[in-house]
């Protein structure tokens, strides 16, 4: 099953900057659009925890 798009036009980064996010169906993560942050989908649930969340690929977050 995939993400609802209706939720997927709701979900913002959990950071300060709240920046909406893009969804990898393939890999089940959504990316932060500002920090690169990647979040997986677990299940079909999103984990928008910060300190799970694995850093962007150039290690800035």
């Amino acid at each position: 099953m995939a993400l609802d798009p209706q939720l997927l036009d709701i979900l913002a980064c959990p950071d300060t900057h709240h920046a909406p996010l893009t969804y990898d169906a393939d890999a089940q993560t959504l990316t932060c659009t500002e920090c690169g942050r990647i979040f997986e989908v677990r299940d079909d649930i999103p984990v928008l925890l910060l300190d799970e969340a694995r850093p962007a690929a150039g290690g800035a977050a």
